[in-house]
């Protein structure tokens, strides 16, 4: 089986889960007033699906990671795609590093959160979580130039003249 045919089966049966796992989290037990706060039955649901699509992101990322440096031995990626994938990667790579930083650097100074049933975070945690949001939203925000810049096909126009 070829290997777009994998990917595309395995899309969608991440989609279809992930589709039923948040219907089913909308839907079941989602008007569950505990106190004054709402609690739906089923969030350790949607926790563990979000823990185990990491995981598995991470893992496929790391195969991926490996199994593309090994066949790309020798073989100069922008010759045959026209892809400068090279400087795509340290491009991908420092804006990483750059939104970490700078989701650290928001996060300086917070302070402890209290949530409503008196349960502590402390301010490191919460620095932490500031990392993680700020640099998911400069991620995304990237991921979407590139792909409307891949779309309109300027690279691959740039890199055949």
């Amino acid at each position: 089986m070829k290997i777009e045919k994998i990917s595309s089966r395995v899309l969608l049966c991440c989609i279809i889960l992930i589709v039923v796992c948040f219907a089913a989290f909308l839907l079941i037990g989602y008007d569950n007033m505990v106190g004054e706060n709402n609690e739906p039955m089923l969030t350790d649901v949607i926790m563990c699906l979000m823990y185990v699509l990491i995981a598995a992101t991470a893992a496929l990322t790391v195969w991926s990671a490996i199994r593309g440096i090994q066949n790309n031995k020798g073989n100069d990626p922008t010759v045959t795609t026209g892809v400068p994938g090279g400087k795509i990667t340290l491009f991908t790579a420092g804006l990483t590093i750059v939104s970490v930083i700078i989701g650290w650097i928001c996060g300086i100074g917070e302070t402890d959160f209290t949530a409503s049933d008196g349960t502590v975070t402390t301010a490191g945690w919460v620095t932490v979580v500031d990392v993680f949001m700020v640099s998911m939203g400069v991620l995304l925000v990237a991921a979407a130039i590139a792909v409307a810049v891949s779309m309109t096909g300027i690279l691959t126009k740039n890199a055949s003249k």
